[in-house]
């Protein structure tokens, strides 16, 4: 992770079929998926090159209502998302914001401590189950 707070971990997979994975594991964990939108899609509509792009939006008020209770502004940053993205040597990346980063750029205290705690270890999980990545 750099500075600027994201996460990026290398998919063994198509950027398709990455999000296609992220969206069957967020889902049986009893996340709601709010939308998925495939960035290539809409440049290719006007015309514009852009390498396969897509971007999921999901979560649980479960765990972003204790951040927005501790500071209402965290929820810019709120429901989660994660996005997958194919760099110019062909390999795909799905990156997110890190959660302790998230509380910091929004001061949340401990009133939403365990909230961020859960949210990091449960987006380190699914991330790696949609890669492919071996946690073990």
């Amino acid at each position: 992770m750099t500075n600027n707070g994201l996460v990026s971990v290398e998919s063994r997979f198509s950027v398709g079929e990455t999000i296609d994975r992220l969206v069957e594991t967020v889902t049986n964990a009893g996340l709601r998926v709010f939308a998925r939108i495939d960035h290539a899609a809409g440049a290719h509509e006007i015309g514009a090159p852009l390498r396969p792009t897509e971007l999921l939006i999901f979560g649980h008020p479960k765990g972003g209502t204790p951040l927005m209770q501790d500071r209402q502004l965290a929820g810019i940053d709120l429901p989660i998302k994660a996005l997958a993205w194919e760099d110019a040597r062909g390999q795909v990346w799905l990156c997110y914001n890190d959660a302790y980063w998230l509380a910091d750029r929004h001061g949340l205290g401990d009133a939403s401590r365990a909230a961020v705690a859960a949210i990091a270890a449960g987006m380190a999980k699914v991330v790696a189950a949609a890669a492919g990545v071996d946690q073990s």
